[in-house]
C-alpha cells in the first residue's frame, strides 16, 4: 500500500498580507454597517451578566471556565484584554469580590467566552471560583478592559510572544486569533513553566504549531531540574534563550505576560538584543518599570513574588495573578482571610446616636465620639480646594486640573493604585463629600458610583471633598 502522507508533497497556502482583525474595516467604514456588524466592533466596556457554560480543567492547577452572555449578545474584545469579575464570595447577600482576569478565548468565536484562573489554596477569590463557578452560574461581569492587545491590523505581523506560569493566558487569546485569521504572520512563542506536566493549553499549543506554519511553540523549564527526555529549555529566561528562538527578535514585536520579576528580566534582556522599548508591550499599568520597583519595598506580597520568576512560577501567590489580568501589576493592596486591608491611618465609625444598637449588642456612639475632624489635620500641598483624607487623618490643598490620586499619593496617603487610567479600579475609594470629574475607562460599575465611591486615579475635583481614605 501506498503511503500516501511520504508520497504528497505539502505546500504552504497562499495568504494576503498582514493581519486585519475582523471588525477593523466595519470600525473604519462610513457606509453605515448593520448593526449585526457593529455589534462584533469592541467599542468600549459595558456591564453585562453571563452564565457559565462549561468548565475545562487545564494543567499547572488551572481552570477555563466558558461563558456566554445572558442577552445574548456576543462579547467583542480585542486578544489580551480582560474583564472584570463580581464574584460573591461572601454570599449573595453580602457584597461581591470583584477580580479581573485575562480573556483566555479568541474574539473571532465571539458568541462564547473564557477565562482561565489559577488556583492557590491560599487565595482569598479562586479557590471559591474552582470550588463554586459550575455551568449555570451567573456573574455580573464589566468589560472588555487593558490596552495589552494586539493591533486591530498589521501589515508585517511578526510577533514574539514570552510567557510565564498563568501569563500564558492573554497569550493564548493572541494565538487563537492568528490562528483563526487569514493572512501571513510570523509568531514565535516562549512559555515558561515550573514542571514539564504543568504548562497549560499544552495539548492545543502543539496541535497549532503542527498545523499552522506561522506559528512555532518553544518550552523552558525553570530551576527546578531537567526530567529526563525533556526537549526543551532549562533554566531561567536569558539573551541566549531568545536569541536561539527569535535571532531576529529586534525586528519583532514583543508581548510579554508574567510575573514581576519575570517582566522585569525580559525588559532587561530585550533591550540586550537590541529591543526597542517601543516594541515591547507588557502590562506594567503604571508604566514606569522604576515606579514598579519603589513599590516593591512597601507592597509584602508583591516583594515576596518579585524574586519567583520562571523556576518559581508555580507557587506564586495567587493574590497577586487574580487582582490583575494575568498576574502583571503589584500595586495590589494585601489581603487577609477577610478579604483587602484597609489602608492605615485614623478610623472612621460615623454613627446614628439614634440608631438602635447592632446585633452584636454595641451601643451606638455619637459621631464626634468616633469621627475625627478634619479642621484639627495638618494641611499640606498648595491649590484651590482641600481634600480631607479621614483614615490618614490629613488636608491635602489641590488644584481642579490636577488628577485627585496623584497629589494624595504625594502626600503621604495610602491608596492602592494599579493602571492610573480608570480600567483596573484598584485605586477605589469612597466619596463622603463633594464633587468630581471623574473620566474612568471601564474600571467601575454603577451601582458602586451610586454608592458613593470614585477612581481617584482619573477623577479631578470640583469643590472642596471629604474622603474615606
Amino acid at each position: 500500500m501506498i503511503d500516501v502522507l511520504t508520497q504528497t508533497q505539502v505546500q504552504e497556502p497562499q495568504r494576503i498580507r498582514g493581519l486585519e482583525m475582523p471588525w477593523n474595516r466595519v470600525m473604519g467604514s462610513v457606509e453605515g454597517p448593520a448593526s449585526a456588524a457593529k455589534a462584533l466592533g469592541p467599542w468600549h466596556p459595558q456591564e453585562f451578566m453571563a452564565e457559565c457554560v462549561e468548565t475545562i480543567p487545564e494543567a499547572g492547577g488551572m481552570m477555563t471556565f466558558v461563558f456566554r452572555r445572558s442577552d445574548g449578545a456576543p462579547l467583542a474584545f480585542r486578544p489580551g484584554q480582560y474583564v472584570n469579575i463580581a464574584f460573591p464570595v461572601n454570599g449573595e447577600d453580602q457584597e461581591p469580590v470583584d477580580r479581573s482576569y485575562s480573556l483566555s478565548s479568541s474574539p473571532t468565536e465571539p458568541w462564547t467566552f473564557s477565562v482561565t484562573v489559577k488556583r492557590d489554596p491560599g487565595g482569598l477569590v479562586s479557590p471559591w471560583v474552582h470550588q463554586n463557578v459550575r455551568p449555570g452560574t451567573v456573574l455580573d461581569m464589566l468589560g472588555p478592559v487593558g490596552a495589552f492587545h494586539l493591533p486591530d491590523a498589521d501589515r508585517r505581523a511578526r510577533y514574539l510572544f514570552l510567557a510565564a506560569g498563568a501569563g500564558i493566558t492573554p497569550i493564548m487569546s493572541m494565538l487563537r486569533t492568528i490562528h483563526s485569521l487569514p493572512g501571513t504572520a510570523d509568531v514565535v512563542v516562549l512559555y515558561h513553566g515550573a514542571e514539564a506536566g504543568g504548562f497549560a493549553f499544552h495539548r492545543e499549543l502543539a496541535y497549532i504549531a503542527s498545523v499552522d506554519s506561522r506559528i512555532k511553540v518553544f518550552y523552558a523549564l525553570g530551576d527546578r531540574g531537567r526530567p529526563e527526555h525533556w526537549e526543551g529549555f532549562s533554566g531561567r529566561l536569558t539573551s541566549a534563550m531568545i536569541d536561539e528562538v527569535a535571532p531576529d527578535a529586534n525586528g519583532r514585536q514583543v508581548y510579554a505576560c508574567g510575573p514581576e520579576g519575570y517582566l522585569n528580566t525580559a525588559t532587561e534582556l530585550l533591550r540586550k538584543v537590541g529591543v526597542d522599548d517601543t516594541s515591547i508591550y507588557m502590562e506594567f499599568f503604571s508604566g514606569d518599570r522604576q515606579t514598579l520597583l519603589e513599590y516593591q519595598a512597601e507592597l509584602a506580597l508583591a516583594a515576596d513574588i518579585a524574586e519567583e520568576i520562571a523556576g518559581e512560577i508555580a507557587e506564586s501567590a495567587e493574590d497577586y495573578f487574580e487582582g490583575q489580568p494575568a498576574a502583571f501589576g503589584i500595586y495590589e493592596p494585601g489581603y487577609d482571610q477577610d478579604g483587602t486591608l484597609q489602608a492605615t491611618g485614623l478610623a472612621l465609625e460615623a454613627a446614628n446616636p439614634e440608631a438602635p444598637a447592632p446585633a452584636g449588642g454595641t451601643p451606638a456612639v455619637a459621631p464626634d465620639a468616633q469621627t475625627p475632624d478634619a479642621s484639627s489635620f495638618d494641611t499640606v500641598g498648595t491649590g484651590s480646594l482641600t481634600l480631607s483624607f479621614m483614615r490618614t487623618g490629613i488636608n491635602v490643598r489641590i488644584d481642579p486640573e490636577e488628577h485627585i490620586l496623584e497629589v494624595a499619593q504625594r502626600a503621604g496617603v495610602r491608596i492602592g493604585a494599579n493602571c492610573k487610567e480608570g480600567m483596573c479600579g484598584s485605586c477605589k475609594v469612597v466619596k463622603l463629600s463633594g464633587e468630581i470629574d471623574m473620566n474612568h475607562q471601564g474600571g467601575i460599575r454603577r451601582r458602586e458610583i451610586d454608592a458613593g465611591k470614585f477612581l481617584p486615579c482619573c477623577s479631578t475635583a470640583r469643590t472642596d471633598m471629604v474622603i474615606d481614605a
